[in-house]
């Protein structure tokens, strides 16, 4: 993994293989972005280079300039940032990861981009950590039958990120914050990347295992297996997995802190951990297949977000609930039509076997509930309709709490994670009514995003805040890698999380 460091040197000084500094879009092209310190023969030289390249400064453009006088660094990277007057933190980030990206394969890289303030600084180092990753193919490289579950070994250069606010006690937090939560979103992605043969739900808890003891947190971990699942009462993620070779588990992931620190109250968090769907019995189309290793990323994100507040050791106490089966037909599985009882009780008409999350998630939100937490988050891949509504770079968020829902969002917003608050309408939840159980586990196509959210309702404890993030479309980019957001496993709703985990607190 690549490290972060902070620095306050001269960026004409740094002896690196890159230097990275900003470029803003003007009426004629491109010119160097406004208090980058280098010298004016470097100035002098980048700004004729971007002329001569018909430079554009737009968001995404980089442009790589060797042999620039006055420079210790081998190679100046100036990636664009758009109009001076839009610059922004996400500007920032995306433009950190655009150029990190260009230079991964880099020892040491140097970042000068204009931060003015400890958030734009921060935005910077977390975009300069996302944009060095890559997912180790060689690690899918296994034989039949290999019980191999490492981790796949990421490297990435030495990043400098370099601040004109100085080192400051809270500047140092905010670039080693940043390393923290790059890391853990780096896990996330790992695992939305594994392939599906490689990452079933038991090797899924290997992976936690492994990652939990090579944190420095102190995070425990618990595992429900199928009998344990059955015996308890968890019908839901049982009959989920009923139809695989690979049976379902639960994990707890818990960090309590502890001493003066534990006074920021508790936290849980839910997350949908389906390590393929192929739609059960209702399969899916071939194409609709070819995605959904990624459809466990809510369990991926909630895994990653335990261990990153566990490293920053605040006082907020934060359980994770990993909701792991794999969705397979065979004449095992669950039936359109069967009936299950949920852990609180509650029985469920299965209507469509390609509805799977919903109950995954509705057992695991009764076990967060059990244990009494002041707020539940859970998070999923839970419905195209979220993609229809919203589109593939911005989550759908419900809850039954208007104001621990704008929470959420606004957590988001700081993290550069994109979110939309959406409505629980009392008049759909008629649509989830069963003549021979308690509930329907769907309603009709209409509002489909909002009758999932109004099902998950259905399990939250009496007097418990509840927030659901529908993460269908940003968790997986099938394009291009663009900005901080590389291609495939996205890692969103990691920062999220963390963010809204330390909010408790403020």
């Amino acid at each position: 993994m690549p490290s972060l460091n902070l620095s306050t040197r001269d960026l004409a000084t740094l002896k690196v293989d890159a230097l990275v500094v900003g470029s803003v879009s003007t009426g004629s092209g491109a010119e160097l972005a406004s208090g980058h310190g280098l010298p004016k023969a470097a100035a002098r030289h980048l700004d004729a280079v971007l002329s001569d390249l018909e430079a554009k400064g737009k968001p995404g453009e980089v442009v790589r300039v060797v042999a620039v006088p006055d420079v210790d660094a081998t190679a100046v990277v100036v990636t664009g940032l758009g109009p001076a007057a839009e610059v922004t933190p996400d500007v920032l980030r995306a433009a950190a990861g655009s150029a990190l990206r260009s230079v991964a394969t880099k020892s040491s890289v140097a970042v000068g981009l204009p931060a003015t303030d400890e958030a734009a600084l921060a935005a910077v180092a977390d975009g300069a950590y996302a944009g060095c990753y890559t997912f180790d193919a060689s690690s899918t490289r296994v034989s039949v039958g290999s019980k191999k579950t490492a981790a796949p070994a990421s490297t990435g250069p030495k990043v400098t990120v370099v601040s004109t606010l100085g080192q400051g006690k809270s500047v140092k937090a905010a670039v080693e914050r940043a390393a923290v939560i790059g890391s853990a979103r780096d896990l996330a992605r790992d695992l939305v990347n594994t392939p599906p043969n490689l990452l079933t739900p038991q090797t899924f808890v290997e992976r936690v295992k492994a990652a939990v003891a090579a944190s420095s947190g102190k995070v425990s971990v618990s595992v429900l297996d199928e009998k344990a699942l059955a015996k308890g009462g968890f019908g839901g993620i049982v009959g989920v997995g009923q139809g695989s070779a690979n049976p379902p588990r639960i994990v707890t992931m818990t960090y309590s802190p502890s001493g003066r620190g534990a006074k920021g109250g508790s936290v849980a968090l839910v997350g949908k951990g389906i390590t393929f769907d192929s739609g059960g019995l209702c399969i899916k189309p071939a194409a609709g297949m070819l995605t959904m290793k990624s459809d466990m990323a809510g369990a991926a994100a909630v895994a990653a977000a335990v261990l990153a507040a566990a490293e920053l050791g605040g006082p907020v106490a934060v359980t994770g609930y990993l909701c792991l089966a794999e969705n397979m037909p065979s004449g095992t599985a669950q039936r359109p039509g069967d009936v299950v009882t949920m852990r609180n009780g509650t029985t469920v008409e299965i209507i469509d076997t390609d509805a799977e999350g919903r109950m995954v998630l509705g057992d695991g939100i009764c076990l967060a509930s059990e244990a009494k937490p002041d707020v539940i988050v859970d998070i999923a891949t839970l419905t195209g309709a979220q993609m229809v509504a919203l589109g593939s770079r911005v989550a759908g968020v419900m809850g039954n709490d208007d104001t621990f829902r704008s929470a959420v969002v606004d957590a988001g917003a700081a993290e550069g994670e994109d979110s939309w608050p959406m409505p629980l309408p009392r008049e759909l939840r008629a649509g989830l009514d069963s003549v021979v159980a308690d509930l329907a586990h769907k309603a009709d196509r209409w509002g489909g995003m909002l009758t999932a959210g109004l099902f998950l309702q259905e399990f939250v404890g009496e007097g418990i805040d509840w927030a659901h993030v529908d993460i269908a479309g940003p968790s997986f980019n099938e394009k291009g890698a663009d900005g901080a957001t590389p291609k495939g496993g996205t890692g969103y709703g990691v920062a999220t999380l963390v963010r809204l985990i330390e909010s408790r607190t403020a």
